[in-house]
């Protein structure tokens, strides 16, 4: 393929990687390797350094418009990142000196795992057990719905900070923002709204990528020429996933597309690891 027609499938592929990254939470990764690796047959470094790339821009692209509009809790987010930011960093050296199909088969199994969580049936998250540490920390919270303000409580703090570690850990590894875990964990452990936790993670993963990608870029796994397009997709298909998801009344859908897509991607991920051609 001629340079103009990688740029074009790179652009297109960013794109849909922004809106459904921006949409779940995710961050763009979990296209943008698939695609890079499996599509262009490019070096899974190569690939997961324009993968940190596309999650900072998603992150710029959707979390301003989530804070505008009230869904961010900002204060969680920056408390939860000092907890990814530093597994982040360890996450980017282990990288280096682990063998790809390692991280392929990884990659394929981390995003399985989200998908089963993301689709379990939950009761509604509401203001009802409040935790000692949330209260002292002030991350409770609420978000506006069409009725009016939603309070909701934030619940077991010392288990979502110790999984946003790993989260980070796996960040730096994979090259994904860790949105996945990070939506998981705040939902999940923590008992956050999907939505909430949704836009938090998009929030975070900026900061996340951003640790990561210090070391990418000090060993030359990040290119220019593969990078660029990748942010101006990205930041398109982020802004315009922001504007449907303030817009959405229910999360339903987006947590069965969450799984249906990721769920192809990790076997496709998975096989390719296998069989060691990533």
């Amino acid at each position: 393929m001629s340079v103009i027609e990688i740029t074009i499938i790179i652009l297109i592929g960013a794109y849909f990687a922004g809106l459904l990254g921006s949409l779940t939470g995710l961050g763009g990764g979990f296209i943008i390797i698939p695609l890079f690796t499996l599509v262009l047959h490019i070096d899974i470094h190569y690939a997961i350094g324009a993968s940190l790339i596309s999650v900072i821009a998603t992150s710029s692209g959707a979390a301003a418009a989530y804070v505008k509009e009230g869904i961010t809790n900002m204060r969680l987010g920056m408390f939860l990142e000092i907890a990814t930011t530093s597994g982040a960093m360890l996450g980017a050296i282990l990288a280096i000196y682990t063998p790809t199909h390692y991280i392929a088969i990884l990659f394929g199994l981390i995003l399985i795992s989200s998908a089963i969580l993301s689709v379990r049936k939950k009761k509604q998250h509401i203001l009802q057990h409040k935790s000692y540490l949330a209260e002292k920390l002030k991350l409770n919270g609420s978000y506006p719905t069409a009725d009016g303000p939603v309070e909701y409580g934030v619940t077991n703090v010392a288990g979502g900070f110790g999984t946003m570690l790993f989260a980070g850990v796996i960040s730096g590894l994979l090259g994904i923002g860790s949105g996945a875990l990070k939506v998981v964990a705040m939902d999940n452990i923590m008992r956050i709204p999907f939505k909430v936790s949704t836009t938090t993670s998009n929030f975070m993963i900026g900061v996340t990528a951003a640790a990561s990608a210090v070391v990418y870029l000090q060993r030359g796994y990040i290119d220019p020429a593969l990078s660029m397009p990748v942010v101006v997709g990205v930041l398109f298909g982020a802004l315009t996933g922001s504007k449907i998801l303030v817009n959405s009344n229910s999360s339903k859908w987006i947590r069965v597309m969450f799984a249906v897509v990721i769920t192809f991607i990790a076997v496709q991920m998975i096989y390719n690891g296998v069989t060691h051609k990533i």
